[in-house]
């Protein structure tokens, strides 16, 4: 391999400074509630209104978002949730009998209340709305908050329509740290949230971060990566208004080209430039670039697979011939995109995967938001006296081999009870002796 292009190291000083400073927010608003998130809303976003969207304020929003938008955004949940239900689908409850008289089972159990964050700063985030309030309704849990920052005197109404639309049951506006950590501790609603799930810039990903085991929470979130995978059959242009259109989500967001032609990344690194003068957010689009871009000169196919999966990108769109073998070849990965036709903006915002997706390498070990996210397997067993027999026996064996007598004796308790006159071909504890 070769580097075409190479990016920095990033700057890890950064990322403890937003570390100490959730820490002394999210402490502040555990100890303060209600208060500390409200002085810390109009600190930091000037807002001073109600935290909760009532219904009036809610249909007036909704009003206010034009036809032609409206129905796009139906389009997209209708994508989302036929996708989730799929997933959904794809999970059944079961029970088997293993043995003669033993039962064990599998339960499909929704989060009673979830969380779901919607930014709002720099861009209004309509999909993020639909990928997670949706998600989590197919789900079928029962209680659903959403919160996004307020803009302009209120939540952005098209942000508001696809909460709404998703069936978010109450609508909190209210962003950040402070956002985040009202779901979690139940502020305004009384409902601690189970799971809090969304993107968020670094401090929203931090106070994820910092509360999981409290709650869970999707995936380990950081800025927004993708990369392509090119062979000489690409067209250099559509890599580098691919790569451009997803620079724009932040000057710290890591867009990749992982290519076994030399001519392609060269001239991708000469287009790059000229494509993002032309756009409204040049120095956006630049900064990520020339900070976190990389172009990297694969060998060969294997190589170039090798070297994806070493990144774990967020999202991996394929230009290359074969698709199918890269399909079958990759493996880590968020979300992947086959051909020149699927561009990411169509996971990001219609097709009907999820764009809630693992960063910073956690493709390695996790999948991105679904419908499983929200959703429990609970196991059970029932096992008759009969089954003690053989059970209670290993059991009973295995718990003095590991040394924790015990855990033994409520084995042992079982065998004496249900087969009092068999004799064991090891010692079984009798505890009969200290009844009265």
């Amino acid at each position: 391999m070769e580097y075409l292009k190479q990016a920095p190291a990033p700057d890890e000083s950064v990322d403890r400074s937003i570390r100490q400073t959730v820490d002394v927010m999210l402490t502040e608003i555990e100890k303060r509630r209600e208060a500390a998130a409200l002085e810390f809303a109009e600190r930091l976003d000037g807002w001073t209104g109600d935290v909760v969207l009532s219904a009036e304020k809610r249909a007036d929003l909704i009003a206010q978002v034009p036809g032609r938008l409206r129905r796009d955004i139906q389009f997209a949940h209708r994508q989302v949730s036929r996708f989730a239900e799929a997933q959904r689908d794809s999970l059944a409850e079961f029970e088997i009998e293993t043995e003669p008289g033993v039962r064990l089972g599998q339960r499909v159990m929704p989060v009673q209340c979830a969380g779901c964050y919607v930014p709002g700063g720099r861009y209004a985030h309509i999909a993020s709305a639909i990928m997670s309030i949706a998600t989590a309704k197919v789900a079928g849990v029962p209680f659903v908050v959403a919160c996004s920052p307020p803009y302009k005197g209120a939540i952005h109404p098209a942000i508001a329509y696809a909460m709404d639309l998703a069936g978010a049951d109450v609508i909190l506006e209210i962003g950040g740290v402070q956002g985040v950590a009202a779901m979690a501790n139940g502020l305004f609603t009384g409902r601690e949230a189970d799971i809090i799930v969304g993107p968020g810039n670094a401090y929203v990903a931090e106070a994820k971060r910092v509360l999981f085991g409290r709650v869970g929470i999707d995936v380990f979130a950081g800025p927004t990566e993708s990369a392509i995978i090119a062979d000489e059959s690409a067209d250099p242009m559509t890599i580098a208004v691919d790569l451009t259109s997803q620079a724009e989500h932040g000057p710290n967001s890591p867009v990749w080209l992982f290519t076994t032609s030399r001519t392609v990344g060269e001239k991708v690194a000469d287009l790059i430039p000229k494509v993002a003068a032309d756009m409204p957010n040049e120095d956006v689009v630049m900064a990520a670039w020339r900070d976190y871009g990389d172009i990297v000169l694969c060998d060969d196919r294997e190589e170039a697979v090798q070297i994806s999966d070493r990144y774990a990108p967020e999202h991996v769109q394929v230009i290359a011939e074969d698709l199918q073998w890269w399909k079958a070849n990759l493996r880590n990965y968020g979300s992947l995109f086959l051909g020149e036709g699927s561009t990411v903006t169509h996971g990001d915002k219609c097709s009907g995967t999820n764009h809630i997706l693992p960063t910073k390498g956690a493709g390695r070990y996790s999948g991105g938001l679904s419908v499983h996210k929200f959703l429990k397997i609970l196991t059970y067993q029932q096992l008759d006296a009969e089954a003690n027999k053989t059970f209670s026996a290993v059991g009973s064996r295995i718990s003095r081999a590991e040394g924790m007598d015990g855990h033994a004796r409520a084995c042992d308790w079982r065998l004496r009870k249900y087969f009092p006159d068999t004799q064991w071909d090891f010692e079984v504890t009798d505890q009969k002796r200290y009844e009265t």
